[in-house]
């Protein structure tokens, strides 16, 4: 099976779910706390390319230091956001998921079957008790 990869936050309820489904898909992925090891600059910069993103789409807000750090600044460059979510990796928003598919910021958490080489994992149940139910391909 190919290689995957999570940004993982335990805490995080969509980052463990997403976790699961890419176990119940068969695959044991890379699992990256990125918080304890966060991305670097480099890196960050790639994911974000790599989803066809821009920093300010994977910018979190809730429980993290945005409005105290002006992150509301619609007029902050491109590099100045990347550069605060590498000082404060808190304000990368998760799980960010790395397959031969694709690259996607996995919110929902279902999201993560669209880039999953068997997305075909059945019935899910999240952990808040919301039914994920299998899609024709």
């Amino acid at each position: 099976m190919a290689k995957v990869t999570i940004y993982h936050n335990p805490a995080c309820g969509t980052s463990r779910n997403v976790l699961a489904m890419i176990r119940a898909s068969g695959v044991e992925p890379a699992v990256i706390e990125y918080l304890k090891t966060p991305p670097s600059r480099e890196r960050l910069s790639e994911l974000i390319a790599a989803m066809g993103v821009t920093a300010r789409d994977i910018l979190r807000e809730k429980g993290t230091p945005y409005l105290e750090l002006g992150l509301n600044d619609l007029s902050l460059s491109e590099d100045a956001l990347i550069d605060a979510m590498v000082q404060n990796p808190i304000l990368i928003n998760r799980p960010i998921v790395v397959t031969v598919k694709g690259v996607k910021l996995c919110r929902p958490s279902e999201l993560v079957l669209a880039i999953l080489e068997n997305p075909d994992i059945g019935i899910f149940v999240k952990e808040d008790g919301e039914v994920v139910k299998p899609t024709a391909q």
